[in-house]
């Protein structure tokens, strides 16, 4: 079979073979390759030595962050190409690194070291496909299976249950019955792995094409309750309300399958309810109501994402989509759009707009978005007339008014605040001298300013 390999990573392998050496393209982008994607990035591991790489390619200026693990970076205009050296490993002890890491000059050594079958193929022009353990068949079929023993595999690194979700989520392939199975027995170990390791795959599984398959496969293997309690708290839950068809663990993964893969965005699908199993009352006719669930879901929201150690600007901006997502319901004149815009700003708007159709599309198969399609449709008119939504919208600023007359401080402030009012209100008074008008009429004529402290 024959591959095509961009020029820049088939020169790096041509300079390593003209120097005696084996390379091959090893790893993820051989089975993007197969799968007719687009690989991120390119891996090359080669029986060349790591001083032996740098000395080959240094004129590329190679960068040699890696070189004890055998990986040094080659620089490229197009692109790094990462190459390693083979390698074996002794045994895992802490359910993350091996006792001991030795190079090798077998290509099998460092294949059969990988975590699956379907990421454990390396190809070159002048070898071809080199699938020692069936990867080719495994994509074919579309399965996640491990390299050898799938119990011996995780307990090497228990990060790789969590991996075995997020490329069945990525691919939309199944995870073979041994492996699922040893994942599952093993899932409880997770809990040992740093959460910014399980951070970075969850999040991976969360902006994949249909983020719920994941999600449900993390209940099944029983690692949920491990990383994410609080949602496990949604599985059954009867939300006893006539506007509401599914339950609320099946609706939560309707909406998070509903909304843009934008990750603040994915995330306040998945917790926006979250605050519901804490807020349940009861009517006399037995309904269902969640007063301030969104204010308490944003509460949950910012802990969990602690917890994540995540951005503040992520905590931020997810939080906000939690605590607005039940606005839909309110009836904004234009300047309260307005405000609303200013609240969650110009970026996230659309955001929250993406989220409520979600939301009210996953209750029942009666509900209507147009509120929300005509909201939308003004919120694109505001932004698209740049009107005024915020003081430094304003066609006028503090140091125009201190030229006026007035004095540094609070005066300056509710004067600002005044005329956004008057703007959001009258998008064409939006002009400084029409501004400064409305000043002079409000506030005073402008020879009397002058003698105002």
């Amino acid at each position: 079979m024959k591959i095509n390999i961009p020029d820049y990573v088939q020169l790096t392998i041509d300079i390593l073979e003209e120097n005696g050496f084996e390379a091959y393209i090893v790893g993820g982008a051989i089975r993007d390759i197969l799968l007719n994607k687009t690989p991120m990035d390119f891996d090359i591991g080669t029986n060349a030595l790591p001083e032996e790489v740098e000395k080959i390619f240094y004129n590329f200026k190679p960068i040699s962050v890696g070189k004890k693990f055998g990986t040094i970076v080659v620089p490229q205009k197009k692109g790094n190409v990462e190459i390693t050296t083979f390698r074996n490993e002794g045994v895992y002890k802490d359910g993350r690194r091996p006792e001991w890491v030795n190079f090798s000059s077998n290509i099998i050594d460092d294949l059969s070291r990988r975590d699956f079958t379907i990421n454990a193929m390396a190809y070159s022009k002048k070898t071809g496909l080199i699938d020692p353990f069936n990867g080719k068949v495994d994509l074919e079929n579309k399965t996640i299976k491990t390299v050898g023993s799938p119990e011996k595999r995780f307990k090497e690194d228990y990060l790789r249950i969590l991996r075995a979700v997020r490329f069945s989520t990525e691919l939309g392939f199944n995870i073979e019955e041994n492996t699922f199975n040893a994942g599952k027995k093993q899932s409880k170990n997770i809990s040992n792995i740093s959460q910014e390791r399980i951070r970075d795959e969850f999040f991976k599984i969360l902006l994949s094409e249909t983020p719920s398959k994941g999600i449900k496969i993390l209940e099944k293997m029983e690692i949920l309750n491990i990383i994410l309690p609080e949602l496990v708290e949604t599985i059954g839950f009867d939300q006893k309300n006539p506007h509401h068809e599914k339950e609320l663990y099946f609706h939560t993964l309707c909406v998070l399958d509903n909304v843009p893969p934008i990750l603040n965005l994915r995330l306040a699908a998945l917790f926006h309810d979250i605050g519901k199993p804490y807020t349940q009352t009861l009517d006399n006719e037995g309904i269902g109501h969640y007063y301030n669930h969104d204010k308490i879901g944003g509460e949950i929201t910012k802990n969990i994402l602690k917890r994540f150690k995540v951005s503040k600007d992520l905590i931020e901006k997810t939080i906000v989509l939690v605590v607005e997502h039940m606005n839909h319901h309110n009836n904004f004149s234009e300047k309260g759009l307005k405000r609303l815009i200013n609240k969650i700003s110009k970026e996230e708007i659309f955001n929250l707009l993406n989220l409520q159709k979600a939301d009210i599309k996953c209750s029942n198969k009666n509900a209507s978005i147009d509120h929300i399609i005509e909201r939308e449709k003004k919120v694109r008119e505001i932004l698209e007339n740049k009107e005024a939504i915020s003081i430094k919208d304003l066609d006028i600023n503090g140091k125009d008014l201190i030229e006026m007359g007035f004095g540094e401080g609070k005066i300056i402030g509710d004067i600002l605040d005044y005329l956004l009012e008057k703007v959001m209100e009258e998008p064409e008074l939006n002009e400084k001298e029409k501004l400064k008008e409305k000043v002079e009429a409000t506030f005073g004529p402008l020879k009397d300013l002058k003698d105002r402290p």
